[in-house]
């Protein structure tokens, strides 16, 4: 995870064939310096997957597009939503990739599927290499039954922890922007990310990172033992069978390799 929170998002993924980007939500400048927190170069990446419309997750996408003519996939109401301020991209490059297909990239397979979030049509990735299994799920008011049985015993998530409940009802945000956040198209707290976790985790699960934090109405001390808490209270085996760990919205995680 390049970078994680209401801020920006930016997620790198390799196999041995292929290197994508998932999202651009920073400028191409600093997204470039994560990479390189991590060894790697923004020109050996392969594609961009991109999740939604919004700012925090679109906003260096036409400059890494034009800079290093890389594909790029969205599904296609997507491509429509994008601000003008993305800039003018080559046809050749933007590829479609609707919800709930399979797209292949060299020997990874990667599922989409649809979240409930206020953009047009956000969906997020599931990613298959051999037996192995990487998802990613931020940006959605509720995680429903149908997803928690599609994305079940996963070796890796990527979950949202966006906001604790207290912190956002007493905070400084006007009421609209509360109910926003609060209803079924706005983020998961971190007691409903840590919920829809406890529900998908399985013998399989090794790491579950803790993503889309938002700056204003969370600490990330009390989003980890959120989802520890309710982790452990499920009889799960939190520090045993899997880690929880923490993302940032300006500092790269390391390399893992699932």
């Amino acid at each position: 995870m390049l970078a994680s929170g209401s801020s920006g998002n930016c997620t790198y993924i390799e196999t041995p064939k292929k290197k994508i980007l998932v999202d651009c939500g920073l400028s191409g400048k600093k997204i470039q310096s994560l990479m390189h927190e991590i060894d790697r170069d923004l020109s050996e990446v392969d594609a961009i997957l991109v999740t939604h419309e919004h700012r925090d997750h679109i906003h260096g996408l036409g400059v890494l597009a034009r800079r290093y003519g890389v594909d790029l996939y969205a599904n296609e109401a997507t491509w429509k939503a994008l601000p003008t301020t993305v800039g003018q991209i080559k046809n050749e490059q933007k590829h479609i990739f609707e919800m709930g297909e399979v797209l292949t990239l060299g020997d990874m397979d990667i599922q989409s599927f649809g979240v409930s979030h206020d953009a047009v049509a956000p969906q997020f990735y599931s990613f298959h290499y051999h037996n192995k299994q990487f998802v990613m799920l931020t940006d959605t008011g509720y995680v429903s039954d149908r997803l928690r049985g599609l994305l079940k015993n996963a070796d890796a998530y990527l979950i949202e922890s966006n906001h604790d409940l207290e912190l956002l009802r007493m905070g400084r945000y006007p009421w609209n922007l509360k109910q926003r956040i609060l209803g079924d198209q706005g983020h998961l707290s971190n007691d409903d990310g840590a919920l829809a976790v406890s529900e998908m985790v399985g013998d399989k699960t090794k790491r579950i990172y803790l993503g889309h934090l938002s700056q204003d109405n969370n600490i990330k001390s009390l989003a980890h033992e959120t989802m520890e808490t309710i982790l452990s209270e499920k009889g799960l085996g939190v520090n045993h069978t899997f880690k929880v760990l923490d993302t940032d919205p300006y500092v790269a995680t390391e390399l893992f390799k699932v």
